[in-house]
């Protein structure tokens, strides 16, 4: 089975290429700078579109940078799927295409209302693939992942790794919240389910691992991982919410929007994509997931 992978270098494809090579998929790297259709074979059975722009928390990217890369590339490829001989169209959007902030349990039954350039790019794209009638036999999956960690992670979980490495207190324990994660492992498991099984059907689904977990959860399993106890301090919120202020004028690590996604709630609900792989549990929980990351870094 030939597949078609865009974004092959970023994180998520420096892990998800060599699993697939190893299942015996014949996986063809693609890039979508320059003539990317001359690079496209005459036949191919899948397309993962990895490819996009992520979301910028430091917010000095402008929005039509978002819009060019996320929905008009993935316009034009998923145009091209159209024309081919190809099963499976498997687009990367992001829990961000649904919402910004989440109150209570994220499903894909929610009404979509994107606040940044990221998300409103990313549901643009999904608008459009979802516009146009599939022909008979083809599939297309929109997959909505929350944070994805493994191997080569270096998000917000490599800094609170640092924060926690040095013997620094973490600050912000005063903040309660619950959060989603998706190991490397269950989407690497998700993907060659949706590839070898024809029966599952396309459609709109959340990624995430069965259980969430709050930050001070996440610094203790560091502090586990590294065999030592992590240190939390409960600096009053609104503190910290000034501190953050003035990091986005200094432009400092702790700025606004990396504190509000060290410290909101989001919780993403993944009962969707498992009743269509129809399994009960994904294969690695959360915790097992997230310890398997950090003892990586």
């Amino acid at each position: 089975m030939k597949i078609l992978l865009t974004g092959s270098s970023g994180f998520v494809g420096q892990n998800l290429q060599p699993f697939l090579t190893e299942k015996g998929f014949d996986v063809l790297p693609i890039s979508l700078r320059g003539d990317w259709q001359a690079q496209l074979p005459p036949h191919y059975d899948a397309i993962i579109h990895l490819a996009g722009k992520a979301h910028d928390t430091k917010n000095t990217s402008a929005a039509q940078e978002y819009f060019a890369v996320n929905t008009e590339l993935t316009k034009q490829l998923f145009d091209r799927f159209l024309q081919s001989e190809a099963r499976d169209f498997i687009y990367f959007s992001s829990v961000k295409a649904a919402a910004d902030t989440v109150v209570g349990v994220l499903d894909e039954s929610v009404k979509p209302n994107p606040q940044t350039p990221y998300g409103q790019s990313k549901w643009a794209a999904e608008q459009y693939l979802n516009s146009l009638p599939l022909p008979t036999g083809k599939r297309l999956f929109i997959l909505r992942p929350c944070m994805i960690h493994g191997p080569g992670n270096k998000g917000n979980l490599n800094l609170l790794y640092q924060v926690v490495s040095k013997g620094i207190p973490y600050p912000l324990a005063a903040f309660d919240n619950r959060r989603s994660f998706l190991s490397i492992a269950n989407l690497q498991f998700v993907i060659k389910w949706l590839l070898k099984n024809p029966d599952i059907p396309g459609g709109t689904y959340n990624l995430a691992d069965d259980e969430a977990l709050s930050t001070n959860e996440l610094i203790k399993l560091i502090g586990e991982a590294r065999g030592s106890n992590a240190a939390l301090w409960r600096i009053p919120p609104g503190l910290i919410k000034g501190a953050a202020i003035l990091g986005d004028a200094l432009r400092l690590p702790l700025n606004s929007e990396r504190l509000k996604k060290l410290t909101e709630s989001y919780v993403v609900n993944n009962v969707k994509i498992k009743a269509a792989l129809k399994i009960d549990n994904m294969p690695v929980s959360a915790r097992e997931g997230l310890l398997t990351t950090i003892r990586n870094f």
